[in-house]
């Protein structure tokens, strides 16, 4: 069968509602688990013992490792099938999913991150690559993006509120746990609802560029990582970070001169493209720092439990539902170039809101500027799916799907390390010490507010108290700094959004 015979066949096929059914449920555990982590930063503190640094691995080598995978995993998935992949990597999450609820220390929970993050890359590129291969239509593509976008927005703004009923009622391990009956379910629909027949893209799968790419991107990510937490020397970084470029740069002369690419460099040329994984890397980071700084904020300064950050969250949750289908139909009516900047925009106004917001008194102020960030965020970065898949013909949608998931994964990885270890800085020197508290235990104290709780546990009543309200005081004004930078960032991304989509044509809309 060819390819335009078999696309023609899938556009026609009724049954694509019924996918697109099946590769949302079948997304849904992955993004949640992105964000389920933030508000059970204190528990896992406490009961695994571990560091600060433990506690930053732990929740960002998921989407760091799966920021490396995805590109090989998207275009093995053009080669062998987005069923067959999607399938696997279903399986692959519910078994890293079991090892993690039940690991007794911190170095294990972060190597079933690491299994967990394999799972998530192989689900991700087929979930748009399927979307894109069933919908052929415009109109019909961007609403199947849209609702695919409230999913992967709702999803990752409720997943701290799962997080907090979890962990009002169950141990820590329940938060991955609760993956296990959801694959149960997903995987046998999406084996019912998908249809076996795929065109697929010719050509072997070269596993050698595939290592090249990953080690290559996990290098770089790593120095950059290790570079702001200023883990290693200057030198040791410097040397990692050199040597991923260079595995970078030789993939990229593979891909030019193999007669068989793994990745079609061409697709870079696409100013869409290019605007599409600069808003999901700018974006995702962003909401993924201030998720985490408000759910360390909310527990730590205001004394909320779990349950109750997650609750005090909802208006992102309940907003981002919206803005997928939203994004759609006002794409349709006003185009994507306003869409995605403005509302690109309008989410960094509201993030410099909440930086200067007093969460003690959050009143109407509060909870309005959480929902119109949340939708604002939501529409922009399905605007940047819509922007992507439009710009690419359906035989390398896992191929795009990649890179804009890529997007995703690296900005929320780097997102959550970049604001973590900003965090720590801006905290470290707005920290006071009380009077009689002696240096070593401020050292420590200084590291993070998790940190300051963990040393004020070790002191007398009245100076453990002191210390306490200092640390709530430091990470308030931490809290105010790192929003309004982000707050900047979000305003410079819709300006270059809207140069790139200047000239944005949809691929049919233009073979029309």
């Amino acid at each position: 069968m060819s390819d335009v015979s078999a696309q023609t066949k899938i556009h026609s096929n009724p049954k694509r509602w019924w996918a697109l059914i099946a590769v949302m449920l079948a997304f849904t555990p992955v993004v949640i688990d992105m964000t389920v982590l933030h508000v059970a930063i204190p528990t896992l503190t406490q009961a695994l013992g571990a560091t600060s640094t433990q506690m930053l691995w732990i929740i960002d080598i998921y989407p760091l490792l799966m920021a490396g995978f995805l590109v090989p995993m998207g275009t093995l998935a053009d080669r062998i099938g987005h069923r067959k992949l999607l399938l696997a990597g279903l399986v692959i999450f519910g078994i890293a999913s079991t090892l993690a609820a039940f690991a007794p220390t911190a170095p294990v929970l972060i190597a079933a991150r690491v299994l967990l993050a394999l799972g998530g890359a192989m689900i991700v590129p087929c979930v748009l690559g399927i979307i894109r291969r069933n919908f052929e239509d415009d109109k019909e593509r961007a609403i199947a993006l849209g609702l695919w976008g409230t999913v992967g927005a709702a999803g990752a703004a409720v997943g701290p509120l799962v997080g907090g009923v979890l962990l009002e009622h169950f141990w820590w391990g329940s938060v991955f746990l609760i993956n296990v009956p959801v694959m149960l379910v997903v995987a046998p629909a999406c084996a019912l609802l998908l249809s076996r027949q795929e065109a697929t893209m010719p050509g072997h799968w070269a596993i050698g560029q595939a290592l090249v790419l990953i080690v290559g991107m996990i290098s770089v990510v790593y120095a950059i990582k290790a570079g702001f937490a200023g883990q290693h020397p200057l030198a040791i970084i410097t040397m990692i970070a050199i040597f991923g470029l260079t595995m970078l740069v030789l993939f990229a002369r593979q891909q030019l001169n193999s007669p068989d690419p793994m990745l079609d460099l061409s697709l870079f040329s696409h100013p869409a493209i290019m605007a599409g994984i600069i808003m999901a890397l700018v974006a995702t980071g962003a909401l993924a720092g201030v998720e985490l700084t408000l759910a360390q904020e909310l527990q730590y300064v205001i004394g909320m439990t779990p349950l109750e950050a997650g609750i005090f969250m909802i208006p992102i949750m309940v907003a981002s539902a919206f803005g997928g289908p939203l994004a759609a139909v006002l794409s349709n009516r006003f185009g994507l170039r306003l869409v995605a900047s403005f509302t690109m925009l309008i989410g960094g106004a509201m993030l410099a809101v909440l930086g200067a917001a007093d969460f003690h008194d959050p009143g109407l102020l509060v909870p309005t500027a959480l929902a119109l960030a949340g939708l604002a965020l939501s529409i922009g970065l399905t605007a940047s799916s819509i922007a992507i898949m439009g710009a690419v013909p359906a035989e390398k949608g896992g191929a795009a799907g990649s890179l804009e998931g890529t997007g995703y994964e690296l900005g929320s990885g780097l997102g959550i390390t970049i604001f973590g270890v900003a965090m720590s800085s801006v905290y470290g020197r707005a920290l006071l010490a009380p009077q009689g508290i002696a240096a070593e235990p401020m050292a420590q104290a200084s590291r993070s507010i998790g940190d300051t709780f963990l040393v004020a546990s070790t002191l007398g009543e009245e100076q453990g108290a002191a210390l306490i309200e200092a640390g709530k005081l430091a990470f308030t004004q931490a809290h105010f700094t790192l929003l309004s930078a982000a707050a900047i960032t979000m305003g410079l991304l819709a300006a270059l959004v809207f140069v790139l989509l200047a000239q944005y044509r949809p691929t049919s809309a233009s073979a029309h």
